[in-house]
């Protein structure tokens, strides 16, 4: 039976188009120089960084731990991807450039190997388009369906990010 264990939420920014989620044992590492560019996601040993638009400055972010795959989120997304990364600590720690590591208190079950699923919507309020920041799509304007506005709260982008276990270390 899926559970959802916790959560946790906050605001931050997405300098030079990246936002990072990095184990804790990950000092300032990076991901692989030869990570596919054509994905939303960027993986490398420990961490996963999300592309985005140039247009966007501040993100709101969520992150669920879960027991087992949660549902599919409800409501229309401007994009999702998933992927596994291998958590040694299993603690987390939120990475901008702009802003340094952030500490995340959120509870994961163990060390071990985690499936995250990264969701996203943009502030169709704020007057402006959005444009891709994927290497063989740059510059090209992306579709936001809107909706999830409470969520956004102002920021010009909302991530819902959930993960949960899929190997123990």
């Amino acid at each position: 039976m899926r559970r959802l264990l916790d959560s946790f939420q906050t605001n931050t920014s997405a300098s030079y188009r990246l936002l990072g989620l990095h184990d804790t044992t990950m000092g300032a590492e990076t991901f692989d120089a030869d990570a596919d560019r054509t994905k939303w996601l960027l993986r490398g040993p420990g961490l996963v960084y999300l592309q985005t638009p140039p247009e966007v400055i501040t993100v709101a972010i969520r992150l669920e731990s879960w027991t087992t795959a949660p549902p599919p989120p409800s409501g229309p997304w401007a994009g999702q991807e998933e992927g596994e990364v291998e958590l040694l600590e299993g603690e987390l720690q939120l990475q901008t450039i702009d802003c340094g590591m952030e500490e995340i208190p959120l509870v994961l079950p163990s060390p071990g190997t985690y499936r995250m699923r990264w969701q996203w919507v943009f502030n169709p309020d704020i007057g402006r388009t959005f444009t891709s920041p994927l290497k063989d799509r740059f510059g090209a304007v992306l579709d936001n369906p809107g909706g999830h506005e409470a969520d956004l709260k102002g920021q010009d982008q909302f991530c819902l990010v959930q993960i949960w276990r899929t190997v123990a270390a």
